[in-house]
């Protein structure tokens, strides 16, 4: 299969049609007047939009008609869901959405439900997004699109983000060949202790038995809150290395706990 082009079964990919922005509004006028036929024409004139996504899942390790039909149907969801009052491409709106499914398909996920509210504000940062681009060759800073649109950088990073597909805390990220590094070493924990007395007479006394560096590090990351990429660069050691010493201080505490 190669490299920048991918195969389905039955389609000859190089004669999809790409409709124009002109003939994509008129056709979701008709569709949305009840016209079904435009919605057929709407789904064929995009394919080569999900053509291009698959390009990054285009290898051995999955099925890329099964790919290019979940594809098709997060690009039908995109279609029902447009909403030409927002004057944005419908590019731009559709990329998560079949990204998504994809994704989904892969992880055997379940949908997760977006409000109506944060799904209009993911449309306002896009087009502003889209229109600045056109205007200025280069993608805004998120204060500037904060200002603009009335909003907080928080509210933008979360209309953003609830357009992602979510992912695991057990994800591996990375392998170098010992212990795999997950997504949740990578995230703080901000939860205090547990408060049972018993429990944390016993921990005072098992942590001051390990050796300093796993003390040192148990404390920056559950006590401080810090990330393991945090505490590889304050220690100048690699983050593999923080993942090993603080799960062989986590076993050793609960050896000397037992």
């Amino acid at each position: 299969m190669a490299k920048y082009k991918v195969d389905i079964t039955g389609i000859n990919t190089s004669d999809i049609k790409v409709l124009s922005g002109k003939e994509t509004k008129e056709l979701f006028k008709k569709y949305q007047n009840g016209d079904e036929k435009a919605k057929e024409e709407l789904v064929n004139g995009n394919l080569k939009l999900v053509l291009s996504i698959l390009k990054k899942f285009n290898n051995d390790k999955y099925n890329m008609d099964d790919l290019f039909q979940v594809g098709v149907i997060g690009l039908i969801k995109a279609i029902d869901n447009f909403d030409l009052s927002y004057n944005l491409k419908l590019s731009t709106y559709a990329v998560p959405l079949i990204l998504g499914e994809i994704k989904r398909y892969i992880r055997d996920n379940n949908s997760v439900r977006v409000s109506r509210s944060i799904k209009d504000t993911a449309y306002k940062i896009l087009k502003y997004k889209e229109e600045y681009m056109s205007e200025n060759g280069d993608y805004p800073k998120t204060s500037d699109i904060a200002k603009n649109l009335g909003i907080t950088e928080y509210e933008i990073n979360f209309a953003l983000d609830s357009l992602k597909e979510p992912v695991s805390m057990y994800e591996p990220i990375y392998n170098d060949g010992g212990d795999t590094i997950y997504l949740m070493d990578q995230l703080a924990d901000k939860k205090e202790f547990n408060k049972d007395h018993d429990m944390l007479i016993s921990l005072r006394k098992a942590i001051n038995k390990i050796k300093e560096r796993e003390r040192e590090i148990l404390v920056e990351r559950f006590i401080i809150g810090k990330t393991q990429m945090e505490i590889a660069e304050s220690l100048d050691i690699s983050q593999a290395q923080v993942s090993r010493i603080e799960k062989n201080a986590i076993n050793n505490l609960k050896r000397l706990i037992k």
